[in-house]
């Protein structure tokens, strides 16, 4: 398991993650909901963060778009490793996808990146969290592979007790 020794509190202090010592970690003058967290090479991990409940499906669809370059620059055709996989995460409604996304230009050196989105709504709050990797890094390297799902499984929420049994609707 990797080191993750720093902890993260998003702006609006409703949840934290953890990241390596070494990784940057940073906010969007544009988007305010947004914040990045990156090895400055080959990964990254993106969370956008809503306060209230949005819509379930559609808040996920619109969080796999969120793309490492324009929709003109990039492939229109993803290849989808697993789609709309859902479930609960304590009291919290989860979605997760992971695709292959062909950029024109190379991004960081490469063309092909798997992304993985996984949305979770309850509680008060929405929250995307998207992890981006290299196709062939995320294939060939079992430590990137295990750090992007360790960054992504560290987020805690502020005041929501994730042991709680889900509030099926």
């Amino acid at each position: 398991m990797p080191e993750l020794t720093l902890r993260h509190v998003h702006p609006s202090r409703r949840f934290s993650f953890r990241t390596p010592a070494d990784w940057r970690v940073g906010g969007s003058t544009d988007r305010p909901a947004a914040i990045e967290a990156t090895d400055g090479e080959n990964l990254l991990v993106r969370y956008l963060f809503f306060d209230g409940e949005q819509g379930y499906d559609s808040l996920h669809v619109t969080c796999m778009l969120e793309r490492l370059a324009p929709e003109n620059r990039q492939n229109p055709q993803v290849e989808y490793e697993y789609d709309f996989l859902s479930g609960w995460v304590g009291p919290l409604r989860i979605l997760d996808s992971a695709f292959v996304v062909t950029y024109d230009e190379p991004i960081r050196g490469h063309h092909r990146w798997r992304q993985r989105n996984v949305t979770l709504v309850g509680e008060g709050l929405s929250l995307c969290a998207m992890t981006y990797a290299p196709e062939k890094v995320w294939k060939d390297d079992a430590r990137a592979r295990a750090l992007l799902d360790a960054v992504l499984e560290s987020v805690e929420f502020e005041g929501i007790d994730m042991t709680a049994e889900p509030k099926r609707r």
